[in-house]
């Protein structure tokens, strides 16, 4: 039997839960399928038995979106994060440093003249990037280095993490000790200060540790489940494991990449059940839009 299409009733005060309820209630577009994430992210967190995985890119850490993901990792609710380089880059330059509201429509030969990065509509001054990063990631590595020489990628950022504070998504990995691995290490500020850093040191950053300690969440786990924003190098090493396990049992998508193009960023979950990345009776669902706006709503029933 098909269901009655709702209308939204925003009279008065509406929480934002009850918002995002009204949203999978509506019917329609993508407003329906934020709703069914919401609901599909709450029996991540509910199922006891599963492991759950988030995957993202740094953009999205140069935004105020950082302060949710630092919470999902502060709380709890996620038991492994795959995500890029630049990650590290901004949460630890935002630890030292600001970035500043900026425009779509700037003149980038004049920001570039004036000595200033623009991601987006962010600014970001080069003196609060690759000046604090060089900077604070050579006496960190120092201190790192005095204990560890050799090091995986998710040590590393438990190591950085707990030489800052609770601002930070690092600084919360290391205190729950949840693993957030970084397959393309290499491929950013930090990794650049690591390979400089190790020209004069002991210093081996071993990539091959992250996979041993993955593999072992994945084969391990019961059931696996997992938040797949943005696309790239972070979905793909999610999703490219759990196809040793059968699998996904859920999996949410947020993405804004077309499919048309073959690309992995756009690839919708039903291609993922073809190469066994999900599971064929898994539930699904694929949010089309910019993740700064759809994970706040999202995440309204578990943050």
């Amino acid at each position: 039997m098909t269901r009655k299409v709702k209308d939204y009733d925003i009279s008065g005060k509406v929480d934002l839960k009850k918002l995002v309820d009204q949203m999978e209630a509506s019917g329609g577009f993508q407003a329906k399928n934020i709703g069914r994430a919401a609901e599909l992210v709450e029996e991540m967190v509910e199922d006891g038995s599963s492991v759950n995985f988030l995957s993202f890119p740094a953009c999205i850490v140069s935004t105020g979106t950082r302060g949710l993901l630092r919470d999902l990792v502060k709380e709890n609710i996620f038991d492994a994060v795959v995500t890029t380089c630049g990650t590290l880059d901004h949460d630890v330059a935002r630890y030292f440093a600001d970035y500043h509201h900026g425009s779509f429509e700037a003149d980038d030969r004049e920001l570039h003249q004036e000595k200033t990065h623009r991601l987006g509509n962010i600014f970001i001054p080069q003196s609060s990037y690759g000046e604090v990063v060089e900077e604070n990631v050579q006496p960190l590595l120092e201190e790192i280095n005095k204990e560890k020489d050799e090091i995986a990628p998710y040590e590393l950022v438990w190591e950085l993490g707990k030489r800052m504070d609770e601002s930070t998504v690092c600084y919360w990995a290391w205190k729950n000790k949840i693993p957030v691995f970084v397959p393309g290490i290499t491929d950013g500020a930090v990794g650049t200060q690591v390979w400089m850093f190790r020209q004069d040191h002991d210093f081996t950053v071993d990539v091959w540790k992250d996979e041993d300690m993955i593999s072992e969440i994945v084969f391990d786990a019961e059931r696996t489940s997992g938040l797949v924003v943005g696309g790239g190098i972070s979905k793909h090493h999610l999703i490219w494991w759990n196809q040793f396990i059968g699998g996904l049992d859920r999996a949410v998508y947020v993405t804004t990449a077309a499919e048309w193009d073959g690309s992995l960023s756009g690839a919708r979950p039903e291609e993922a059940i073809s190469w066994g990345k999900v599971q064929e009776e898994g539930a699904t669902v694929e949010v089309n839009g910019d993740a700064t706006i759809a994970l706040p709503l999202i995440l309204s029933r578990v943050i």
